[in-house]
């Protein structure tokens, strides 16, 4: 459960913001929609080299 104590004269906005950033965190709502289908588990494993390879491949282009 998150708890986000509001400040006093502190706006509702940012208390707000707040909770989005501690609840983004959480990665709730990643799990949550990653668990609404089945993937199997070659299946995710592909995904997970592919994002590697891409994420690598932004790293090196950076460095040069």
């Amino acid at each position: 459960m998150i708890i986000i104590n509001v400040k006093e004269n502190e706006s509702i906005e940012k208390a707000l913001k707040r909770f989005k950033k501690k609840f983004e965190k959480t990665r709730v709502l990643k799990e949550l929609r990653a668990r609404s289908f089945f993937e199997k588990k070659s299946v995710s494993r592909r995904h997970e080299k592919l994002k590697a390879a891409y994420i690598q491949k932004l790293y090196v282009e950076d460095n040069y």
